[in-house]
């Protein structure tokens, strides 16, 4: 095994909590050098496989020797030949492309060995000397000790080089596997769900507001209150002066909000016209210089979307062998269960259902999830998304040549099924302006980003550092990039693409947009608790970039349509009664003006220029609907606000599948297969 211990971020007080860039504390949990040093294993980094010994033939491969008269010998030379080029065991080749399952290699190897089987049936709790924080960790690294008759055993599952590492110790040093136990991953994860799942489904539930409550949305967190007489201080003196003058303060107010709504504006225009950074060539790195990269989806009534989602995956042009795939899904969500089933044995997908603990949110899941996530780096994916083949290779690029502080790369997301109405052909245009336009400039000015909720590509062990996602907020990726700015981290984007579909019809589209403000307005209240702490953490830039941007999205949407209100009002009335004094008598009617035109204006510029990116021009004309667009947006807005005060942490599904046009449908190639990668046919049994 790789390293000394196992680590896991630290769990500091909320009330000492001061992150400082670059420097987190970690605590160390210590396990005995045997446990840690018994079998070399591939985790974390990419390592070639050992040379082999000089009278061993170019493809051998120990591991293998257990197979020798069970499968054919081509199978085994082109397995022996796939793992030496792509830096993991040949038995992870022939399981991963389903020559043979895990249960048969286990047993073909226990024989070859002289190894035990554990199938974790006649196990007890007490059997193992970890306690469930300790055995949460062991769901990640694949290994644990028990404690039998005064012995120490240690329970192995097959990943990496594991196999060839025990087939090594297996013919040198016999007696020593007498400690060893190998057992199935299947087997294994449900011994730690079934005894340490309650820790770990505190942890994906509590665990950011457990150890840093201020940065949580979570209910605690946000009834407890900072300086308490201050702000009833603050309270009565706004009430006051609405009171005793409400005329001159609904006036200031309204100007305060027009200055909120250009300074939202021209920020978005400032961004879209940032120099673009050209992205250097890269070298394609080799297979063998891989690691091991998790994806992760969270699934809810998604039958329809599981199919189309794992061909997407598929082709994505990264070996199989070190793709570590989880698929997340809900106790009663038995329809997507069975949808999963009925594509057949997925030996690189592992299927893990989220507990029925706390919030049912997306976020929850994916923390559940992320205790069982095995690589170095970690996508998140949404059920309807098709990403570009090289994207997860294109992140790692991202990864290699930036600076240390890159925590997450996020993809652009574009929408597929533009045609299906004028409300997808908008969204389209949406989507174009903000991750091929302005978001790109502020990855340029090195400000923080709100994450868009799919193709985020993450460290994972800083993901693990700074919580995770908050289980209770409903828009958990705008959260984590404040989160990661206020740590010292940077997220960047990089220009490729997952697509996407958007919602077609109107009440689909009001509950995924409603959903969308509420967390906003989750985010921006987390975050403002403390403004002086956020501009210490996230400095001037993270502290404008989270009021003006994610503040200003929520705020002109709400204050859109009074701003209407104040101009139209007196207008209709103007028409019935001639004394009614004109709009243009205001003291702030230019402004007025000024801040709903730029609004309209640079909401139709942005989104021309990302269409001109994306070469989807044809659709500029649903840009003359932007007035009506931005009424819906309100309504969105003012609904997130009355659920955010009665309901905030209800997620409202956005159904997928319902797609009736799509761009790549017809033309996107499946995928090549890597030089040498195995299929079953190659491995035929005899």
């Amino acid at each position: 095994m790789l390293g000394t211990g196992w680590h896991m971020a630290s769990n500091r007080a909320a009330l000492v909590w001061k992150p400082q860039p670059g420097r987190q504390e970690r605590r160390t949990i210590a396990f005995p050098r045997r446990l840690t040093g018994l079998i070399g294993r591939l985790w974390h980094r990419p390592s070639r496989p050992s040379p082999p010994p000089p009278s061993a033939t170019a493809f051998d491969a120990p591991e293998l020797d257990c197979l020798r008269g069970v499968l054919a010998p081509e199978a085994l030379q082109a397995a022996a030949r796939r793992s030496s080029a792509i830096g993991v065991g040949a038995d992870q080749v022939l399981i991963q492309c389903g020559a043979i399952d895990e249960d048969a290699y286990l047993h073909h190897l226990a024989a070859h060995c002289g190894i035990r089987i554990e199938t974790f049936s006649a196990l007890r709790r007490e059997d193992c000397p970890l306690s469930d924080a300790q055995l949460h960790y062991a769901g990640r690294y694949g290994l644990v000790p028990v404690l039998r008759e005064g012995r120490h055993d240690y329970i192995q599952i097959l990943v990496g080089l594991s196999a060839r590492r025990i087939s090594e110790l297996a013919l040198k040093y016999p007696a020593a596997c007498a400690q060893l136990r190998l057992a199935s991953r299947r087997d294994f994860d449900r011994f730690v769900t079934r005894h340490a799942g309650s820790a770990i489904a505190q942890e994906a539930a509590e665990g950011l507001s457990s150890r840093w409550p201020e940065l949580s949305a979570a209910p605690a967190a946000v009834t407890r209150l900072r300086r308490p007489v201050r702000r009833a201080a603050w309270t009565l003196a706004w009430a006051a002066i609405f009171t005793l003058m409400p005329l001159l303060a609904i006036q200031l107010a309204g100007a305060a909000l027009a200055v909120w709504f250009l300074l939202f504006n021209g920020l978005r225009l400032a961004g879209s016209f940032a120099p673009r950074t050209k992205e250097p060539q890269r070298r394609r790195l080799s297979d063998d210089c891989l690691p091991v990269y998790t994806v992760m989806v969270a699934l809810y009534h998604e039958a329809t979307s599981v199919a189309p989602l794992l061909r997407a995956l598929e082709a994505l042009d990264y070996p199989r062998e070190k793709l570590d795939i989880k698929l997340v899904i809900e106790p009663d969500d038995t329809a997507t269960r069975e949808a999963i089933a009925a594509l057949g044995p997925l030996p690189h997908v592992h299927v893990i259902t989220a507990p029925d603990f706390g919030p049912r949110t997306k976020p929850k899941a994916l923390n559940y999830a992320l205790a069982f996530a095995r690589g170095t780096f970690l996508a998140v994916f949404d059920a309807e998304d098709r990403p570009d083949p090289g994207q997860l290779r294109s992140a790692l690029d991202v990864f290699s040549v930036g600076e240390k502080e890159i925590a997450c790369a996020q993809a652009s997301l574009c929408i597929d099924n533009s045609a299906d109405s004028w409300l997808t052909r908008m969204f389209t245009a949406e989507y174009a302006g903000q991750f091929d336009v302005f978001l790109q400039g502020f990855s340029a000015f090195r400000m923080p980003l709100p994450l868009g909720g799919s193709s985020n590509h993450f460290r994972t062990a800083l993901l693990r550092e700074v919580g995770g996602w908050d289980a209770y907020n409903v828009t958990e990726d705008a959260d984590l990039g404040f989160r990661l700015a206020r740590f010292g981290y940077r997220s960047v984007m990089f220009a490729f693409t997952t697509y996407e579909e958007a919602p077609a019809r109107l009440k689909a589209w009001l509950r995924q947009r409603s959903r969308w403000m509420k967390g906003w307005m989750q985010t921006w209240l987390v975050h403002m608790r403390a403004p002086r702490e956020l501009w210490r953490d996230a400095g001037p830039s993270g502290f404008f970039t989270l009021n003006i941007i994610v503040g200003g999205n929520v705020l002109t949407a709400l204050a859109h349509p009074l701003m209407l209100a104040e101009i139209l009002i007196p207008m209709t009335l103007r028409a019935f009664d001639s004394t009614v004094a004109t709009f243009l008598a205001s003291e702030f009617a230019g402004l007025h003006v000024a801040t709903i035109a730029t609004g309209y204006l640079s909401t139709v510029l942005i989104g021309l220029i990302g269409l001109s990116r994306r070469g989807l021009l044809r659709h500029a004309w649903v840009l003359a609907l932007t007035p009506l667009y931005w009424v819906l947006l309100s309504l969105a807005a003012w609904r997130a606000l009355i659920q955010l005060m009665h309901d905030p942490y209800r997620w409202e599904k956005t159904e997928h599948g319902l797609a009736r046009h799509s761009r790549l449908r017809s033309h996107r190639p499946q995928r090549r297969r890597a030089t040498g990668e195995m299929t079953p046919a190659m491995a035929r049994q005899r």
